[in-house]
C-alpha cells in the first residue's frame, strides 16, 4: 500500500501525535508501531474484500480513539520521562558530588581565613541537597524498573512523588549553588580568576540546563 493512500490512518496518528507529550523518541516508537499495527489490519480488511478507505476506518476504529488510547500512552510517556530525569539527576549529582571540591585545590584562598559560620552552612547544605538528590534518583530508576513490570496504582503515584521530589530539588540546589557561588566571589576576588572555578562554573550551568530541559519534560507529561 502506499503512503498517499493512508490518509484515514494518518490524519489519526497525526491526532494522536499532537496529544502526546513525551519524549521524542519514546514519542515516535510508540506511533511507528502504532502506524504498522493499523496498515497490517487494513491490509487484513482490504484482502477479504473491502474497500480501501473503509478498510482503513475500519481499522481506525478497532485499533481504538485518542479518548482510549490517551491514557496508556500518556502514562507510558511519563514513565519515560521520569527514567531520563532520575539518569540525568543521577549523574550531575554523582559528579558534582565527587568533583566538587576539585575547583578548590591549590587556590591562593584555601589556606585563609575561616569562611563564616553562615557560608559553611549554605556549602553544607548544597552537599545534603545533591546526596538527597542522589538517593532519590536511585529511588525513581526503582520506581520505573517496577513500573515496566507490574504496572498498579501505587506506582503511578510513586512515579508523580519521585519526580516532583526531584523538580523540587532541582530547583534548590540552582538557587543554593548560585547562591554559594556568588558568595564565593564576594569572599575571595581572586575565585573569578581561577580556571577550575571558571571551568566548574561553566559545566555546572551546562548541567543545570540539561536538568532543568528534563525536568520541564516530565512535567508536560503529567500535565497534560
Amino acid at each position: 500500500m502506499q503512503r498517499g493512500e493512508d490518509v484515514v490512518v494518518d490524519e489519526h496518528l497525526r491526532e494522536l501525535a499532537a496529544r502526546l507529550q513525551g519524549p521524542a523518541r519514546l514519542k515516535s516508537d510508540l506511533l511507528t508501531e502504532a502506524r504498522h499495527g493499523l496498515l497490517d489490519a487494513v491490509e487484513a480488511y482490504r484482502e477479504s474484500g473491502v474497500p480501501p478507505t473503509e478498510a482503513q476506518r475500519r481499522a481506525v476504529v478497532e485499533f481504538g480513539s485518542p479518548a482510549q488510547l490517551l491514557p496508556s500512552w500518556q502514562a507510558e510517556l511519563a514513565v519515560g520521562a521520569l527514567r531520563g530525569l532520575s539518569l540525568r539527576m543521577l549523574a550531575v549529582a554523582g559528579l558534582g558530588m565527587a568533583a566538587g571540591d576539585l575547583t578548590w585545590r591549590g587556590a591562593s584562598w584555601s589556606d585563609g581565613p575561616r569562611p563564616p559560620a553562615g557560608y559553611l552552612l549554605l556549602s553544607n547544605s548544597v552537599d545534603w541537597i545533591w546526596l538527597s538528590t542522589l538517593l532519590l534518583s536511585t529511588a525513581g530508576l526503582l520506581v520505573v524498573w517496577a513500573s515496566a513490570r507490574a504496572p498498579r496504582p501505587g506506582l503511578a503515584l510513586a512515579q508523580r512523588a519521585v519526580g516532583a521530589g526531584l523538580t523540587g530539588l532541582l530547583a534548590l540546589a540552582m538557587l543554593t549553588g548560585c547562591a554559594l557561588f556568588s558568595w564565593s566571589l564576594n569572599l575571595w576576588e581572586a575565585a573569578l580568576r581561577w580556571p577550575p572555578m571558571i571551568v566548574g562554573a561553566v559545566l555546572v550551568g551546562g548541567a543545570y540546563f540539561s536538568l532543568t530541559r528534563a525536568a520541564r519534560g516530565w512535567l508536560l507529561t503529567v500535565t497534560r
